[in-house]
């Protein structure tokens, strides 16, 4: 199958424009595991921007890359995160969570996406069997009714308590099967919310989705895990939430009301200086590419604050130098795409002059197999099986005259048979005198 070079430009083209169209921001202080290769915490003792939260004096592992909320031994423990700030987008956003979960082969536990009003609440790291009532949306993902795995969603106003219902699980207003146990690689699951759509998404597939629910902002963000006696060991690797809001890359800053027009007016001025000025440091870092305008592009665009965006100018030359820089990556992938058909077909060519002769030698042998098969069916063998079928029978007539020629001619006559008879009897009576003799002169033992 080959793709033609007119194809591939269409496809670039068509996913620029989607990308420019629904470009994502993603809000730093409610990310993690998103930039410095997937670092997510400096020195693996604690997540900027978060809470790390145990119980029965466990606390959850920091690696560089990941958090193990849960161990793969022992058991029954439980692990949570929670953001220290809220979520102050409303309207269309979206939360990205890279999860892996792995235990023994009957192993058991829970995990879950919060989105709550209140985190204050969540002082300790509860499941959705386990937490006190709570205001907002929790996305589970457990072994429900042992279909091997489910997502399921649940809302709360505040009055139900998931503790004391008889049974919690049919309150989910939507749910989908998903084998999240053992994979070998990362899943990925989506909260996409916009202002008539909620949708959640697991490894590109939509799970489920309603447009009767619509969360409200200044909520907080969590991810918990627990597990069972035979423990699953529940590991987060990334959490992304973003926004297509170009103007917040990042959440405010709470200011106090006296000194908020005070301070907010001073950054107002030196914003468009710290724009071209990060612009301009960016550019300097970066090598140089050859560009088709006289200015010098990098071959990667840094990501820079929002707030340091705020004229036209800047916002028209940050987009342009990201919309050149993916289509020079289009351009990189379509010209690697072309080189990976050209070897491809080398080593196609290669391949089948290496199996001509090995066609040709298979050829001859079948032909010679074929030529055997026809002589054996076009000769007739009749006359020469009987003449062995007569052979044999002259052959068992001549055995038993055969046999007795020999017997007379090499056995033994009747006087020879009668000598060794009467010498057998001879050697056995003497044998008998000698064994009387020495019997006779043996000492003679007395009790």
């Amino acid at each position: 199958m080959y793709i033609t070079s007119r194809t591939l430009h269409t496809i670039a083209w068509s996913t620029l424009a989607v990308s420019a169209a629904r470009a994502q921001y993603v809000i730093d202080n409610l990310s993690f595991g998103h930039k410095d290769g997937g670092n997510i915490s400096p020195n693996m003792r604690a997540i900027p921007h978060f809470n790390v939260l145990g119980v029965d004096d466990y606390t959850p592992q920091i690696l560089s890359d990941r958090i193990i909320l849960t161990p793969p031994y022992p058991g029954s423990k439980r692990g949570a995160l929670w953001a220290n700030d809220p979520m102050h987008h409303g309207g269309d956003w979206t939360a990205e969570l890279d999860f892996r979960a792995t235990g023994m082969e009957r192993g058991g536990g829970n995990l879950q996406l919060w989105y709550v009003k209140d985190s204050q609440a969540h002082d300790r790291p509860n499941s959705l069997y386990t937490a006190p009532k709570f205001d907002g949306l929790v996305l589970v993902v457990d072994q429900y009714e042992g279909r091997g795995g489910s997502v399921r969603g649940f809302l709360n106003d505040g009055t139900k308590d998931f503790r004391s219902h008889p049974d919690p699980d049919q309150l989910a207003f939507g749910k989908c099967d998903y084998a999240y146990r053992n994979r070998g690689s990362l899943s990925n699951m989506k909260l996409h919310h916009t202002n008539g759509l909620l949708e959640v998404i697991v490894d590109g597939a939509s799970c489920f989705k309603t447009d009767k629910v619509k969360l409200p902002q200044d909520y907080y963000f969590g991810v918990s895990a627990s597990s069972a006696e035979n423990p699953d060991s529940f590991e987060v690797h990334k959490l992304i939430v973003s926004t297509t809001n170009s103007h917040t890359r990042e959440e405010p800053v709470r200011q106090r009301p006296d000194t908020r027009n005070q301070q907010h007016q001073q950054p107002i001025q030196n914003q468009p200086h710290q724009g071209s000025a990060q612009q301009q440091h960016a550019q300097q870092n970066s090598p140089p590419k050859k560009m088709a305008s006289s200015a010098q592009i990098p071959p990667w665009i840094q990501d820079v604050l929002a707030s340091s965006v705020k004229t036209d100018n800047d916002r028209f030359e940050d987009l342009h130098n990201r919309v050149q820089d993916l289509a020079h990556h289009v351009a990189a992938i379509y010209t690697a795409i072309e080189t990976i058909n050209e070897q491809a077909e080398l080593r196609h060519n290669a391949l089948m002059s290496r199996l001509a002769p090995i066609d040709d030698r298979s050829a001859h042998s079948v032909r010679l197999a074929e030529q055997i098969i026809r002589d054996v069916e076009s000769k007739d063998y009749k006359e020469l099986i009987n003449a062995m079928h007569r052979r044999l029978e002259d052959n068992h007539k001549d055995i038993p005259n055969l046999v007795q020629a020999v017997v007379s001619k090499h056995g033994l006559s009747w006087m020879s048979l009668l000598a060794i008879a009467f010498a057998v009897q001879v050697m056995v009576v003497g044998a008998y005198l000698v064994y009387k003799k020495r019997r006779g002169g043996a000492p003679k033992k007395y009790l």
